[in-house]
């Protein structure tokens, strides 16, 4: 069974995947910023049961990623939107889409992201240091932040944990 919340866990990562981790959850969210905006093209686009569907909209606008918006029509009808929240995701997906694009699609990338003012392929995100250089994992040092228990700032006490590995 899968685990939905990391209770133990003082780490950034495992609170983003209680929001984000589950798959259609993402793939919602790439949707989302294709233009999907109704229920229904959400579950035409993807295929998904409408159980499963309502579900994880209802989590994301529980979690301030998606918000409802109320529209003109018959029966109620209501948008989702992404939120500030919702918008920050950009450059997980972004990053996501280009490991996968190396990674897992034979056939060559499904999409292009273009620049909207040139039409130029958006280039491969990376870490970059304050001067803006780019960074491997061994160029990194990694030290316990304000938010930090007990529990990380004992295992970060080696300063060889403090580096990512090669």
């Amino acid at each position: 069974m899968r685990n939905e919340q990391f209770p133990d866990q003082a780490c950034s990562v495992a609170r983003a995947l209680e929001i984000v981790g589950e798959w259609w959850t993402l793939l919602l969210i790439r949707e989302a910023f294709l233009g999907t905006r109704r229920f229904g093209e959400f579950e035409r686009n993807l295929g998904v049961a409408k159980n499963v569907l309502s579900e994880r909209l209802s989590k994301l606008v529980a979690c301030g990623v998606l918000e409802r918006v109320d529209v003109p029509g018959r029966g109620n009808p209501r948008n989702y939107r992404l939120t500030e929240k919702g918008r920050d995701l950009f450059p997980v997906l972004v990053a996501l889409m280009q490991w996968g694009d190396r990674w897992a699609a034979p056939a060559g990338p499904p999409l292009r992201l273009l620049e909207r003012s040139t039409g130029e392929e958006i280039a491969a995100l990376c870490v970059r240091g304050s001067s803006g250089a780019a960074l491997a994992p061994q160029e990194v040092r990694i030290a316990p932040g304000p938010g930090a228990d007990e529990k990380i700032r004992r295992r970060l006490a080696d300063a060889a944990s403090e580096i990512l590995p090669r």
